[in-house]
């Protein structure tokens, strides 16, 4: 077998068109050099966050995607394009844990070079944001034209799509509260308890958003079906 390579015949710089493609001469130069990183795990975690910044861009595209399928009732395909989003935002939470690895002392010297800079101002999860705040009000919409409440759903056959639609958005939901839960984890295992970020907001305030939820309606959906049952309405009466 020949090993000579094939003579790239994409447009662009690079020797070969994997690297025309990938472009990897931009990407690979998006990192801070040697000479410029405040500690050489800086590397570690600057490819970290640019990284998650490319899931969130996928993720937004996904959900975008799914948005569009159910303006015109076509849950199954959202629903399989939710999914691949969540997956995609359990993969981004999985790399939070090489964070780990980062040094409490020493990180604190790549803190210097952040400036003012937070995650919060990501603008990978700002879109994940806005895009299950359009979701949670398409499907709200959607089950509102079919004259159908989130109980009544959840009332339905689990093979339905949208009660399958319904349960991936919940699924997508966690994935969020996991990934608020890492973030928190990885946050206080590095820099501490009790201490302020770049934005001097005290790191602890982080698990307040874990409990937000996305989706509020399907959730609450599950309190009144409960609520509704008789061993429910049993917990009621003793409460009284």
């Amino acid at each position: 077998m020949s090993t000579t390579p094939l003579a790239a015949v994409l447009p662009g710089p690079g020797s070969t068109d994997y690297a025309r493609y990938m472009r990897t001469d931009v990407l690979l130069s998006l990192q801070r050099s040697p000479n410029e990183r405040a500690h050489p795990d800086e590397l570690l975690f600057q490819v970290v966050h640019q990284s998650s910044e490319l899931w969130f861009k996928l993720i937004h595209n996904e959900l975008a995607r799914a948005l569009d399928h159910i303006a015109v009732d076509q849950p199954g395909a959202a629903d399989l394009l939710i999914q691949r989003a969540g997956l995609s935002l359990r993969l981004a939470t999985d790399q939070l844990h090489i964070l780990r690895h980062l040094h409490p002392a020493q990180f604190a010297l790549i803190r210097t070079s952040l400036g003012n800079g937070s995650g919060c101002e990501s603008p990978g999860w700002k879109n994940l944001r806005d895009a299950t705040s359009e979701l949670d009000i398409a499907f709200s919409r959607l089950l509102a034209s079919l004259d159908l409440t989130p109980v009544d759903l959840y009332r339905g056959a689990p093979s339905d799509p949208l009660y399958r639609l319904a349960e991936t958005l919940v699924s997508l939901d966690e994935h969020i509260a996991l990934w608020r839960t890492e973030h928190y984890t990885v946050a206080t295992r590095i820099i501490g308890h009790g201490v302020l970020g770049t934005r001097n907001t005290p790191v602890d305030s982080l698990t307040r958003l874990i409990t937000h939820r996305r989706f509020p309606t399907l959730w609450e959906a599950r309190t009144e079906l409960t609520e509704a049952s008789p061993r429910g309405r049993q917990s009621r009466q003793a409460q009284r």
